[in-house]
């Protein structure tokens, strides 16, 4: 009996354990498109139910980058401490319904995203429907 509520017990944790590993919350690495060098720090948070993604390290030359192709509240701010995703919500293993801006364009898009493995994040940015868009997979730290 004793040896049962042991294995229950060590179940119970490794299965908390590996159900926060299957998180999207936590600091990511984004990619360069073109050079596929590592570009920024992005850490995505939780708030009120919803999915949020702030650049908190620029990881290329330009440190001080500013949003200057962003329009409204974003337009000339610093790239570092810019919220880039908002009000994605999670719906099965995707978190969609929210939106994501490129900082280097200033547009906004719809997003999706999605855990690839463990380490891994596929977020897609998209036009109208999913299959108008593009996949950029993020790495965690």
């Amino acid at each position: 009996m004793k040896k049962r509520l042991i294995f229950m017990f060590m179940t119970m944790f490794l299965g908390i354990g590996s159900m926060s590993a299957q998180s999207v919350i936590g600091k990511w690495k984004t990619i360069d498109d073109e050079t596929g060098k590592p570009k920024s720090i992005v850490e995505i948070s939780e708030k009120d139910g919803k999915i949020y993604g702030k650049v908190i390290e620029i990881l290329t030359e330009n440190k001080t980058a500013i949003c200057s192709k962003c329009e409204g509240t974003n337009k000339n701010k610093p790239i570092k401490g810019l919220t880039i995703i908002t009000g994605l919500k999670k719906d099965g293993s995707e978190y969609n319904g929210g939106k994501i801006l490129d900082p280097t364009s200033g547009k906004e898009y719809k997003c999706m995203m999605k855990l690839n493995g463990k380490d891994k994040l596929d977020v897609r940015g998209y036009v109208g429907i999913q299959a108008l868009g593009r996949t950029q997979t993020w790495i965690r730290m």
